[in-house]
């Protein structure tokens, strides 16, 4: 492990590079590239990128937990959609019901009007015609 250190130069921002050592992999949350002797980066960095890989590999979700995650996405996806639909439809209804509460009332309110006796007479009269 120490002989590994050795190997390893970490240069921050600005860092002088020594002579014959090339960049295997840079780590911006240090801010600082790892290098290491020329033909050794290639090495080190496939290393570190099948480490990786293989992190991925075993944290990984297994077949059926990715597909319960999906189906849990699609039944959000249809509640999403009946919530906003049902949105529509009670907004709709109100307004119908509205306008036929409008319609009723302008009927009793007709309704009213021609069970006044005044009324009648004045209906009766006719109006002249107007050219």
């Amino acid at each position: 492990m120490n002989l590994m250190k050795q190997w390893r130069r970490e240069v921050g921002h600005g860092g002088v590079v020594p002579r014959g050592w090339r960049m295997a992999w840079y780590e911006p949350q240090r801010r600082v590239g790892v290098y290491y002797p020329a033909p050794m980066q290639w090495v080190f960095r496939g290393v570190r990128e099948f480490e990786y890989r293989l992190q991925i590999a075993l944290r990984a979700p297994s077949l059926e937990r990715a597909q319960v995650h999906q189906l849990q996405r699609s039944q959000r996806g249809r509640e999403r959609l009946i919530e906003e639909y049902s949105k529509g439809y009670m907004a709709g209804w109100h307004e119908c019901f509205q306008a036929c509460l409008d319609a009723v009332e302008g009927e009793i309110l007709r309704a009213d009007e021609s069970s006044d006796p005044s009324s009648w007479l004045s209906a009766d009269e006719k109006q002249p015609l107007k050219n």
